[in-house]
C-alpha cells in the first residue's frame, strides 16, 4: 500500500459525508487484499495451510460429519484482485468453510417463554456484534453451534455476530458459517465477510435485498498464512479503534459547532439595539464559514431571520399602531358576530406558557391576541371514504398531510374531495386563508390556501382576517412559532394537540400595515438567500462524497459507479428583455415584477432569474403566472430560441 497516497487522500475521505464509514470499508478492503501489513518470512506457507484444511475436510466427509459437495469450478485470474500478495492462496469459499442456510418455523413451533433453544430470525436479533434473543423453540431444525459466525443474508444484509450462546435455531434470513477445520482464523473470516458484503452493496449503489447461498459459497476467498491472518485481524482492530476515536472527536466538534452557531444566531435574534444587532451580525458574518457546514444548519438561520422579523430588527420604524386601530379590531369582531358571519365567541383566557410570547417589540407596535385579528375555526371530520353522499364531488377536502407537504407558502394540491352534501360536517373557506395544523406530530405548520376548500379537524383556519393584517405577515409569524407551538402542545397528556382556545389566546406583534409589507418583502429576500446557501452546501456535500468515493476507489482498485445528477435546465431560453407591465397590487404575489420595478422596469431573463434566487423551473412557473396577470409584459414569441445543449441559461 502507498502510504503517501493514503495520507494524501485521508482528509478527503474522513471529512466527507459518511467519511468514517468509508474509512472503515477502506480498511476492510485493504485487509482482504493483503495491503494492510507486510508479510514475514517465518510465516508458514499458505499452500501448507490449505492442504491441511482440505485433508481435514476429506476425513470429515468420509466419516459423514460433513456433506459431500459438488465440484468447485477453477478460479480465473480475473476473479483475483490485482496486486494481491503472491504467497496467498485463493479458493472457493465453500471449500474451506461450512455454510448453513436457515429455515423459518411455523408460529406453533416457537415461543416467548424461554422453552427450548434460542430462535434467531433476522437482523433485529444481531446488534453491535451481540445476539439478542426474544424467541425460543423446542424443535430446532437448522442448528448453529458455539463459535459459528452468523450473518444476515436477506433484508438488512451483512450484520454479523459470533454465536456465543451454544445451540440455536436460525431462520431463513440468517446463515451460519462454521470453521469445521479449526485451522483458519475466524476473525479474518469476519473481516472478509464484512468487506464482501460492503463490496456487494457499493456495486449495487443501494442496500441489496439479499444474497444467495451460491453468492457466498462460490465467492473467491483468500487464504493467507495463519500468522499473517492473526496480524491482519490485530491491525484491523487497531485501525477500527482509531476510527471510533476519530468519530467521537468529529461528533464532539460537530456539537461544539452547533452550540456556537446557535448562540451566535441567538445573539443576533435577541439584539435590543441597532448597535448590538450590528455587532452580533458582524460576528456572524466573520465566522460564517465555520458556522455553516451542512444543509441542515441553514434551518437555524431561517429561524433567526423569522425571530428578527418579529422584533422589528430587519426594517425601519416610520409609523405607529394607534390605540384607535387596536380598539377597532375588537369592534370589527363584534360586527362580524352581529352579522352572523362568525359565531359568538367566549372571552379569551390565558393558558400556561402564553405569557412567554410577550417579548421586546418596537414602541410603534402593539401586542394583541390572535383572536383580535381573525376568527379561529377548526375543521370537521368527513364521512368514511367511499360514501357516495360525501365523496366524488368538486370541492377539495384538505388533510393535515396536504398542509405539511405544501411547497413554499401556498397549498397547490389536495388528496380527496367531498360533495356539497358534506359541508354540514366540516368547515368551508372560499378565499385566500391562512391555515395551521393543530394536532399530531406535525402540528404548528402554517400555509396559505388560495382556493375554495373544506378541511379536517387537524387544521385550524383564520377566517375573516382583519384588513389591518397582511395574511403573509400572519403566516410568517405562525411559521416562526412552530417549535414553540409544538412545545406548548407536548406539555399536555397523550397526542400533542392545540385546541382553538390556545390559538386564540396567543399574543401577536401587531405592526403598521406598511411595516408588515416591508417585513414580508425583506424576509422573502433573506429566505431566498437561505435557499441559495442550502443548495450550495448540498452541492459541496455531494462533491465531497464523490471525491471520497473516488479516493477509496483509487486506493483499493475497486471501481464504484457514481451516478451523475443531471443539471436541470430549460429547453428554451429568453433572449428578449423582460419588462414591467401593470403594477401589481401591494398584496399580490409578484416577486419578479417587484424586482423589475427596482431596476427601471427592464432586465434580461438571466439577470432576473439570478436575482429571483430559485430553481429555474420555479422561475419559469412564476414568470408564467405574472405574465398571465399582466404584471410582466409577455416577451415576443420571435425572441424565444432553443437553448444549446451544453449551456444553462434563463
Amino acid at each position: 500500500m502507498d502510504a503517501q497516497l493514503f495520507l494524501a487522500e485521508f482528509g478527503h475521505i474522513a471529512n466527507a459525508p459518511g467519511g468514517i464509514g468509508k474509512l472503515r470499508k477502506l480498511i476492510l478492503q485493504l485487509a482482504i487484499q493483503g495491503r494492510l501489513i507486510a508479510a514475514k518470512k517465518d510465516d508458514t506457507s499458505s499452500r501448507a495451510l490449505l492442504n491441511d484444511v482440505r485433508t481435514i475436510k476429506a476425513n470429515l466427509v468420509a466419516s459423514k460429519k460433513l456433506p459431500r459437495e459438488k465440484h468447485f469450478s477453477e478460479i480465473l485470474k480475473r476473479e483475483i484482485t490485482a496486486d494481491t500478495p503472491q504467497h496467498w492462496e485463493w479458493v472457493r469459499f465453500g471449500e474451506v468453510w461450512q455454510l448453513l442456510s436457515g429455515r423459518d418455523l411455523e408460529p406453533n413451533q416457537y415461543n416467548d417463554s424461554k422453552f427450548g433453544v434460542p430462535y434467531i430470525t433476522g437482523a433485529s436479533n444481531l446488534e453491535d456484534g451481540a445476539i439478542n434473543v426474544n424467541r425460543w423453540t423446542a424443535k430446532p431444525v437448522v442448528i448453529s453451534h458455539r463459535g459459528d459466525l452468523l450473518i444476515t443474508c436477506k433484508g438488512t444484509i451483512g450484520k454479523t455476530a459470533f454465536n456465543t450462546l451454544g445451540e440455536i435455531h436460525i431462520a431463513r434470513q440468517i446463515m451460519a458459517v462454521r470453521n469445521f477445520s479449526e485451522r483458519l482464523n475466524s476473525g479474518f473470516l469476519k473481516i472478509w465477510l464484512d468487506g464482501f458484503v460492503s463490496q456487494l452493496v457499493e456495486k449495487s449503489k443501494s442496500m441489496i435485498p439479499g444474497f444467495s447461498r451460491d453468492d457466498l459459497v462460490l465467492a473467491v476467498f483468500p487464504v493467507p498464512p495463519l500468522k499473517e491472518q492473526s496480524r491482519i485481524v490485530a491491525k484491523v482492530d487497531e485501525l477500527m479503534a482509531l476510527c471510533d476515536k476519530l468519530e467521537t472527536q468529529q461528533q464532539a466538534r460537530r456539537k461544539l459547532q452547533n452550540k456556537l452557531r446557535q448562540s451566535t444566531l441567538q445573539a443576533v435574534a435577541s439584539a435590543t439595539s441597532p448597535h448590538e444587532l450590528q455587532a452580533s451580525w458582524t460576528r456572524l458574518a466573520d465566522n460564517f464559514g465555520q458556522l455553516f457546514h451542512a444543509p441542515g444548519d441553514v434551518t437555524d438561520l431561517r429561524q433567526a431571520i423569522l425571530d428578527l422579523a418579529f422584533t422589528g430588527n430587519i426594517s425601519e420604524q416610520s409609523e405607529r399602531v394607534t390605540s384607535n386601530l387596536v380598539g377597532s379590531l375588537h369592534l370589527r369582531k363584534i360586527q362580524l358576530s352581529e352579522e352572523k358571519r362568525i359565531k359568538r365567541e367566549t372571552p379569551v383566557i390565558d393558558f400556561p406558557g402564553i405569557a412567554e410570547m410577550l417579548g421586546s417589540i418596537p414602541d410603534q407596535w402593539a401586542w394583541v391576541r390572535l383572536n383580535d385579528i381573525a376568527s379561529v375555526v377548526r375543521g370537521g371530520s368527513p364521512r368514511p371514504a367511499g360514501d357516495p353522499k360525501f365523496y366524488g364531488g368538486s370541492i377539495p377536502f384538505l388533510k393535515v398531510a396536504d398542509v405539511t407537504a405544501a411547497k413554499g407558502m401556498f397549498i397547490e394540491h389536495f388528496t380527496s374531495t367531498i360533495t356539497e352534501a358534506g359541508l354540514n360536517k366540516t368547515r368551508e373557506i372560499s378565499k385566500r386563508t391562512v391555515l395551521l395544523t393543530n394536532s399530531g406530530a406535525t402540528l404548528g405548520v402554517p400555509a396559505i390556501c388560495e382556493f375554495r376548500t373544506t378541511f379536517n379537524d387537524g387544521i385550524a383556519a383564520f377566517i375573516e382576517l382583519n384588513d389591518a393584517v397582511l395574511d403573509e405577515y400572519l403566516y410568517l409569524f405562525l411559521k416562526s412559532k412552530t417549535k414553540w407551538l409544538q412545545d406548548i402542545a407536548s406539555r399536555g397528556q397523550g397526542q400533542p394537540n392545540l385546541n382553538t382556545e390556545i390559538i386564540r389566546s396567543m399574543w401577536f406583534p401587531f405592526a403598521p400595515i406598511n411595516e408588515q409589507y416591508r417585513i414580508v418583502t425583506r424576509v422573502s429576500e433573506l429566505m431566498r438567500f437561505c435557499d441559495v446557501l442550502e443548495a450550495s452546501l448540498k452541492h459541496v456535500a455531494v462533491i465531497g462524497e464523490r471525491l471520497a468515493t473516488t479516493a477509496v476507489s483509487n486506493l483499493t482498485g475497486i471501481t464504484v459507479k457514481q451516478d451523475e445528477e443531471p443539471m436541470k435546465a430549460p429547453h428554451t431560453e429568453l433572449i428578449a428583455p423582460l419588462r414591467l407591465g401593470t403594477a401589481p397590487d401591494i398584496k399580490a404575489q409578484a416577486p419578479l415584477a417587484t424586482i423589475l420595478a427596482r431596476h427601471n422596469g427592464e432586465m434580461s431573463a438571466k439577470d432576473l432569474w439570478q436575482r429571483f434566487g430559485g430553481e429555474i423551473d420555479a422561475f419559469y412557473a412564476q414568470l408564467k403566472t405574472e405574465v398571465a396577470h399582466g404584471w410582466v409584459l409577455e416577451p415576443a414569441p420571435a425572441e424565444m430560441r432553443e437553448k444549446p445543449a451544453d449551456t444553462v441559461s434563463a
